[in-house]
C-alpha cells in the first residue's frame, strides 16, 4: 500500500485536546506512522492530500445504525432486489458522510459486513448485531395483534428478529446469532416507539433472560447492547451485565449512578426522535406510535444531561431508518447543545472506539493507530453542523486508503 501524507491540517485528534494547526500526518500500510508540523515533511512520491488548513479528525463512528431497515417506518423494501440496492446505497452514503466504522444495532444480516470487507461494496467497517432478540409481543416483534406468523428473517440477506421467551430460548438465540457472524448481541429490554403493540413503559425480558444473553456474549469475548428507555428496564440490564444501553430517554439519576459504577455506556439517539416527531404521520406511524415518539422525545436531552453529570460514558448513535439516515450526523448538533461540541466529537470517535473494544485501533489520531481519517471544510468546534453536511466532508481515508477526495483528481 502506498504511503499517504495529509499535509497542513488543523488537527482535532479525538482525545479532547485542543486543535493543533499546521500539522501533517503520514500513514504507511494503513497505519499512522508520523504526526508532526508540516514543515517537518519533504515532498515525496507519496499520495498527498493538501488539507490547506482544513480540519482533520479521526474517522467518525456510529454505534446505532439500522442499515437493513430500508424504509422510514422500519420495514424492509420489496421486492428483495430493491432491498439489496437500498442497503448498498445506504452503506456507501454512510462512508461518504465520513463514517469509517459503524455498529449495526440489529436487523442487518451479518453477511453484509463481509461484503464490505471483501471490497465488493464501498463502505465503512460494519460491526453487525444480527437479528434482534425480542420477547413475544416486545419491541422487535413487528406483528399486529391479529397476526401469528413469526418468520421474517432471510439468511444471508435480512437479519430480522428472533422471538425468544425464557432464559434457555434466549441462550439458544444468542448462540445462533453469534454463529451467523454477529460481533455483539442486541436485546430489546423495554417497550419501543415504533413497535405496534407494546407501551413504552413495558419492561421486557427478565434479569435471568438478559443474563443468559450476556453470558453467551462473554463466552465469545463480546457484549450485549440493549434497547431500553426507562429506569426499571435499564436497571435490569445493568444488573444482568449489559455493556451498552441504547436510547435511555427516561433515565433517572439513581439509575445513571448505577450505570456509571458498572462501567456501562449510554448510546443516546436524539436525532431519530426529533425526525420522527416531525415526520411520523408521513411515515405511516399510527396515533399510538406517534404518542410514544413524543413521550420519549421529550426526555432525550435531559437523559444525556443526567448521564453526563453522573459520569456515564456517553457514546454516539443515530438510529435513523431508511432515507432519514442521511441526517445521522445531525445527532452531533443535538448532543453538543448538552455537552458541548468537543465532547460530542469525542463521543463519536474515542468513546465509541472504547465501546467497540477497538480503542487500540481506531478513535483517535495517534501514531500506531489505524489511518481512519476525515478532512472537514469548516471548524466543527465553532459550528458542529459542518459534520452533518456531506459536501463539507472533503476527504475520507479508511485504513490508509483514500476512499473519498472531493478536491483530488477527477
Amino acid at each position: 500500500m502506498a504511503t499517504l501524507l495529509i499535509h497542513g491540517a488543523t488537527l482535532i485528534d479525538g482525545t479532547g485536546a485542543d486543535p493543533k494547526p499546521g500539522v501533517s500526518v503520514r500513514a504507511e500500510d494503513g497505519r499512522i506512522t508520523r504526526i508532526a508540523p508540516k514543515d517537518a515533511f519533504e515532498e515525496s512520491d507519496s499520495t498527498v492530500i493538501d488539507a490547506g488548513g482544513r480540519y482533520l479528525l479521526p474517522g467518525l463512528t456510529d454505534a446505532h445504525l439500522h442499515l437493513g431497515l430500508t424504509e422510514g417506518n422500519g420495514q424492509i423494501t420489496r421486492p428483495l432486489s430493491a432491498y439489496a440496492v437500498k442497503v448498498i446505497r445506504f452503506i456507501e452514503e454512510t462512508l461518504d458522510q465520513g463514517f469509517t466504522t459503524v455498529r449495526d444495532a440489529g436487523g442487518l444480516d451479518p453477511s453484509w459486513a463481509g461484503v464490505v470487507e471483501r471490497g465488493m461494496v464501498r463502505g465503512p467497517r460494519i460491526l453487525p448485531s444480527g437479528a434482534f432478540l425480542s420477547q413475544t409481543g416486545g419491541h422487535g416483534d413487528p406483528r399486529p395483534a391479529h397476526v401469528d406468523d413469526t418468520e421474517w428473517g432471510i439468511g444471508g440477506l435480512v437479519g430480522g428478529a428472533v422471538l425468544c421467551d425464557g432464559a434457555d430460548a434466549v441462550r439458544k438465540a444468542a448462540r445462533d446469532q453469534l454463529r451467523r457472524g454477529a460481533t455483539q448481541l442486541k436485546v430489546m429490554a423495554s417497550g419501543g416507539a415504533a413497535s405496534p403493540t407494546d407501551p413504552i413503559e413495558a419492561t421486557q425480558f427478565t434479569v435471568d433472560e438478559l443474563r443468559a444473553a450476556v453470558e453467551e456474549a462473554r463466552a465469545r469475548n463480546t457484549y450485549v447492547l440493549a434497547h431500553a428507555y426507562h429506569a426499571k428496564s435499564i436497571a435490569n440490564c445493568v444488573e444482568a451485565g449489559v455493556h451498552s444501553i441504547e436510547h435511555g430517554n427516561l433515565l433517572d439519576e439513581e439509575t445513571a449512578q448505577a450505570m456509571a459504577k458498572a462501567g456501562a455506556f449510554l448510546v443516546p439517539t436524539m436525532i431519530t426522535y426529533d425526525v420522527l416527531d416531525k415526520m411520523g404521520g408521513q411515515l405511516g406511524l399510527s396515533k399510538f406510535q406517534q404518542e410514544k415518539v413524543r413521550l420519549v422525545a421529550a426526555g432525550a436531552q435531559e437523559s444525556v444531561r443526567i448521564a453526563h453529570e453522573a459520569g456515564v460514558r456517553i457514546a454516539a448513535g443515530s438510529d435513523l431508518l431508511g432515507p432519514m439516515m442521511a441526517q445521522k450526523a445531525r445527532e452531533f448538533v443535538l448532543k453538543a447543545e448538552v455537552v458541548g461540541p468537543m465532547a460530542a466529537i469525542v463521543s463519536a470517535t474515542k468513546t465509541n472506539a472504547e465501546l467497540f473494544g477497538m480503542a487500540d485501533v481506531i478513535g483517535t489520531v495517534e501514531e500506531g493507530k489505524q489511518a481512519d481519517l476525515v478532512v472537514v471544510d469548516g471548524d466543527p468546534l465553532n459550528d458542529i453542523a459542518v459534520l452533518a453536511d456531506a459536501a463539507r466532508i472533503r476527504a475520507v481515508v479508511k485504513e490508509g486508503e483514500v476512499v473519498k477526495d472531493l478536491d483530488g483528481p477527477a
